[in-house]
């Protein structure tokens, strides 16, 4: 041993005592090892993508907010004509009471049935937990269009609204809290798992009730995730456009109104200025969760015991009446869009038949749509994967250029902040100007496939980080030390134990590029519309059933890839993760 530590201590002597203008020599060739050109060449290509993808049209956006229709700046003018109108002064106000009710509601909810899970011993757990998954698979104008059948004019259950009509606030609410709970119950479940059973045992020793327990153990541990929740489900519902379009009536929200705006009125100045304003709500919501990530602390470490709930029938019983009722109004809702799908003709002829997926009957787009879509969500799936991983690696594991990949972690985020109307608004002002070499693009695929995957980008991003955080430190420091290039570490190492990661980030770029609409609805031409658009299309037209047929067939695609996954991803662990098991 100390003979080793001598030799190396003589090399660095040596080293130490050569010219200078050696020294430099050595440094100049370390800094152009393969390894670190391959790196910079990955960290300017993913920083040119952002700069081209993410900034350029959100400063184009910018600068139309404050021209003219003939692009003249004309300052904050814009802005003192729209909070001059009444009409979009309500809208705002709308947004902002449609947002709080369905947050209040969904995290009351999406708390009671997280808890239900995580903390009782209820049977069929493991079907609570798929069924309250499920509305993620939808689109979100599948559960409008089965409120529609169900509350509608001619809805089979209308008379419970008691007169009240789900054409506006009322219908808003109900579809989106049906599409934002899952989103909220992952966050909270995840929270839920983590606690330390010793406090609950201190509890006990100290004969504090189970009530009281709740309010200063289990509520003070999960309040983070809580919040964090209720964040994510407020962005969600201010920014969505699905649901509102569709069964939102005369009740105009902000995303409605960007939408009327540029297609309806050809206002695009004014539909830049709605767009900024929808980006505020956002970016408050953006980062009050950054501030909230940044408080949040781990409150499970290596000493921590798991929380295993023990059997209580009074508890147990009311949290599966509870979880019950819940997935009966999913899957309520979820049947009556395949039911009205099936119907021949509502409410006249309700003889069932496949008629409604004849969709060339109804559409001189057929089952193009569909398949458009199918296309995005493969290319999204492959490239974004391949783009957001390799850009995660980079940045995590990357062994120079420390600033630059300081600054691609903070462009990283950008995309989440962004709401997706905003974001299409803003690749029609970048892309679709003729001095811009990029305008090629617009109105093909590939502009949808780049705007969906800068769309979906920072969550995918963050998976991709917690899993290569999870990489023991020895495996970057052995490489490095022996001098193995790090493309072979990448191949031979990161990839295989990162494959359930890397799954799982390609299924969830696959489904959102099949959901989604507010991203995409102003870019798509004739031979690319996606099928989620052909959804909103047809509905227009007075086409409900058509509409729900092929809404019910982007929910199957993306249950059958998310089926696909979960058998793949068990075969898989067997080779790749055998490392983890003791």
């Amino acid at each position: 041993m100390d003979t080793g530590m001598n030799t190396m201590t003589d090399a660095r002597t040596m080293d130490s005592r050569r010219p200078p203008s050696q020294q430099r020599l050595t440094m100049l060739k370390s800094a152009l090892s393969k390894d670190n050109i391959t790196l910079a060449t990955i960290l300017i290509f993913i920083m040119v993508i952002m700069g081209l993808f993410v900034l350029g049209p959100l400063v184009a956006m910018l600068q139309k907010s404050v021209q003219n229709s003939q692009g003249d700046f004309v300052g904050l003018a814009n802005f003192a004509e729209y909070f001059a109108s009444p009409a979009l002064w309500l809208s705002l106000k709308n947004t902002v009471f449609i947002g709080s009710v369905v947050t209040v509601i969904v995290g009351v909810l999406a708390f009671g049935y997280a808890y239900a899970i995580t903390r009782s011993c209820m049977p069929f757990k493991g079907l609570f937990s798929i069924l309250g998954a499920a509305p993620i698979l939808a689109p979100s104008l599948l559960p409008a269009i089965s409120l529609i059948y169900l509350f509608g004019n001619q809805g089979i259950a209308k008379d419970l609204l008691m007169g009240h009509s789900v054409y506006g606030p009322i219908g808003i609410a109900l579809g989106l809290i049906f599409w934002t709970f899952p989103h909220a119950v992952m966050i909270l479940t995840t929270s839920l798992k983590t606690s330390d059973a010793r406090l609950y045992e201190a509890a006990r020793a100290l004969n504090t009730s189970s009530f009281k327990t709740f309010f200063i153990v289990t509520l003070p541990a999960a309040k983070y995730g809580l919040i964090s929740a209720l964040i994510v489900v407020f962005t969600l519902v201010v920014c969505d456009f699905g649901v509102p379009k569709v069964i939102g009536g005369s009740y105009n929200v902000l995303a409605t109104d960007i939408f009327k705006q540029v297609v309806g009125q050809q206002n695009f100045s004014m539909g830049a200025v709605t767009s900024v304003i929808l980006l505020l709500p956002a970016l408050l919501a953006f980062f009050a969760d950054r501030w909230v990530k940044k408080k949040q602390q781990g409150l499970f470490d290596s000493r921590s015991v798991a929380y295993v709930p023990a059997p209580n029938k009074l508890r147990d019983g009311i949290c599966f009446v509870f979880c019950s009722l819940i997935c009966l109004a999913i899957l309520a809702l979820i049947g009556m869009a395949v039911y009205g799908s099936l119907v021949t003709f509502w409410p006249w002829n309700q003889t069932l038949s496949l008629n409604n997926y004849n969709f060339a009957q109804f559409s001189t787009y057929g089952w193009a749509p569909y398949f458009n879509s199918l296309k995005l969500a493969a290319w999204v799936a492959v490239v974004g994967t391949i783009i957001i991983f390799i850009g995660a690696y980079s940045i995590e594991k990357g062994r120079s250029f420390g600033p630059l990949r300081n600054l691609l972690q903070m462009f990283a985020i950008i995309p989440m902040a962004v709401p997706g109307m905003v974001l299409g608004l803003g690749y029609i002002f970048f892309f679709n100007d003729q001095a811009n070499p990029l305008s090629v693009l617009y109105g093909t695929m590939a502009i949808l496939v780049i705007n969906t995957v800068i769309h979906y980008y920072t969550v995918g991003h963050m998976t991709a980080l917690t899993a290569l955080k999870q990489l023991p430190a020895e495996v970057e420091a052995i490489s490095a030390s022996i001098k193995m290039p790090q493309y072979k570490v990448f191949f031979k190492v990161t990839v295989p134990v990162c494959m359930p990661a890397i799954l799982e980030i390609a299924v969830y770029m696959f489904v959102n590029a099949m959901t989604t609409t507010s991203a995409i609805v102003f870019l798509y031409a004739s031979n690319t519309m996606p099928a989620s658009v052909s959804v909103l299309n047809m509905d227009d037209a007075g086409q409900t059933g058509p509409a729900a047929a092929m809404a019910v067939m982007i929910l199957l695609t993306a249950a059958g890839v998310k089926l696909f996954h979960v058998g793949t991803s068990q075969v898989i662990d067997r080779y790749t993760q055998a490392w983890r098991q003791r």
